[in-house]
């Protein structure tokens, strides 16, 4: 590990995400102000597509830090058959996943059945697909759905909160396997898919539209659903920053735009790419 990774093995990182949680959700004038009017200054964060462009209508930090945009504000991309981002962010990685194995960062990678903390559903996925999407703390932070598809599972897998950019990337191994993530699994048109919402140091919580905002626990959550969504609406939230993964079967037989790689900066509702099941 780096010097940067080595550090956050030394922090109590569920203890530090606890205290930002306390702070961020306090609805305290002083608090959230000083908080909202900071990280704004800090991230260069405007307003102006957001559905409330004044700092002073959030009730709290969380509540800016999730801040609605503006109606169409994010065109969802229409193309048959396509694939849209699900988040803004940068693009970490993209591409095949090969036998098993998800490629993390150069040299790096990981299986896909740690990754949704069960080797059958990893089985399934072998040979598919994936990308993998960072949001950074100035990011639009709601995740919206890459597909159409109809939720039918959960699953919180507890874990450690090492930061997700690319410099931890490089460093830790099995990190998007080993922090705490919630794997969110549809049935689709084209077989089964999973969007994964992997947390990050001090990431408050994680949130979807079926959940509700999940309550960390040391062992696993698996709920079952029967949630039908459309492409582009909204799936979940991170309360601060962090990484959504999305992962394909190989009976998608993804094609992903040739100009998206490592490094890409993309925005929700954005192609990303092509199934041809």
């Amino acid at each position: 590990m780096n010097l940067f990774a080595l550090a956050q093995t030394l922090v109590p990182q569920q203890a530090l995400s606890e205290l930002a949680g306390y702070l961020a959700a306090s609805e305290n004038r002083h608090i959230k102000r000083t908080l909202i009017n900071s990280f704004a200054k800090a991230y260069d964060i405007t307003l102006d597509e957001y559905a409330r462009e004044s700092l002073g209508d959030y009730a709290s930090f969380n509540d800016f830090f999730t801040r609605e945009l503006k109606d169409n504000a994010r065109p969802i991309d229409g193309t048959s058959g396509g694939i849209i981002c699900p988040a803004d962010g940068t693009v970490s990685q993209i591409g095949t996943i090969q036998q098993n194995a998800i490629l993390q960062a150069k040299g790096r990678d990981y299986e896909v059945g740690q990754l949704l903390a069960d080797y059958d559903d990893g089985n399934y996925f072998a040979n598919g697909s994936f990308a993998t999407i960072y949001l950074a703390p100035s990011n639009y932070h709601r995740v919206h759905m890459p597909f159409a598809g109809k939720l039918i599972a959960t699953r919180y897998v507890p874990g450690t909160l090492f930061s997700v950019n690319n410099t931890t990337a490089n460093a830790v191994p099995d990190l998007f396997a080993r922090n705490e993530r919630l794997v969110c699994l549809f049935d689709t048109e084209f077989g089964r898919a999973a969007v994964v919402l992997v947390g990050a140091m001090i990431v408050a919580g994680i949130e979807t539209v079926a959940t509700g905002k999940i309550k960390r626990t040391p062992y696993i959550q698996y709920r079952t659903h029967e949630l039908s969504l459309s492409k582009g609406d909204e799936l979940g939230r991170f309360y601060l920053g962090s990484t959504a993964i999305i992962v394909l079967p190989k009976a998608a037989n993804t094609q992903w735009q040739a100009d998206i790689a490592h490094g890409t900066k993309v925005m929700m509702g954005q192609h990303l790419g092509l199934v041809s099941s």
